[in-house]
């Protein structure tokens, strides 16, 4: 039952078996992998961004180039037009990554406003180039009380939203504010180690993927769909 001629509604000239050449990675590996970091929250004492810069300094250590956005006036999405200076600055870091990590506090149950704006100020596709899709995400959240995934799954739910390669595992910590000392470094703790598991574990999948990503992310629908409309346009022109 595995033979093509048995799916006839598949197209097979548009299909894309793996092979080793295709699998093999394209342009330049020898800089170091570039992630992404964000972070959900404005306040000056703000546990995520300290969770987020103690994760970036464990990626530094790891060989990875880290760049951390500042999410402060960032606009509301849709309130300015897609030329404000701080859209324009998270669209070019999430072109220039390979990797992110999204890292925000729960608030009534949720992400805050502050992550899921910036998250919604990038899109999926920006002319030819696809700012989120094939980078490969981490995901993090800090609590304010016992410990909570709401947060982690809802940026799950986004990565794949976004077309991203969310890694398996994810950090969340409880009682934040137990974990950090006067000057926002993470005591040594379980879950400081499960940050050092995350961020060595999102280093490993960007190696792995990156390079592949117009591979792994170029989809039978979508080029079944181009194939439909260049027929559509040659009939137009007869």
């Amino acid at each position: 039952m595995n033979k093509i001629d048995d799916l006839p509604n598949i197209r097979p000239e548009l299909l894309e078996l793996p092979t080793e050449a295709k699998l093999a990675p394209v342009g330049d590996m020898n800089h170091p992998p570039r992630i992404l970091m964000l972070y959900g929250s404005l306040r000056e004492r703000s546990f995520s961004r300290f969770l987020t810069f103690e994760a970036a300094r464990i990626l530094e250590h790891f060989g990875a180039e880290v760049k951390i956005f500042d999410p402060m006036e960032l606009p509301m999405v849709g309130s300015v037009p897609e030329t404000h200076p701080k859209v324009v600055e998270l669209r070019e870091l999430c072109l220039w990554s390979e990797g992110q990590v999204w890292c925000s506090p729960e608030r009534h149950g949720a992400i805050t406003g502050v992550m899921k704006n910036q998250i919604d100020w990038i899109p999926l596709e920006q002319g030819a180039l696809r700012p989120s899709q094939g980078r490969t995400l981490a995901v993090m959240q800090v609590c304010g009380g016992s410990q909570s995934f709401n947060v982690v799954n809802t940026l799950r739910l986004l990565g794949r939203w976004m077309r991203m390669f969310t890694i398996p595992n994810q950090s969340s910590v409880p009682m934040a504010y137990k974990e950090f000392d006067d000057e926002g470094r993470m005591r040594p703790s379980a879950y400081y180690d499960r940050v050092v598991d995350v961020m060595e574990e999102l280093v490993k999948f960007t190696l792995l993927t990156r390079g592949r990503t117009d591979y792994l992310t170029d989809r039978y629908s979508e080029r079944n769909e181009r194939a439909l409309k260049a027929i559509d346009r040659q009939i137009e022109r007869i």
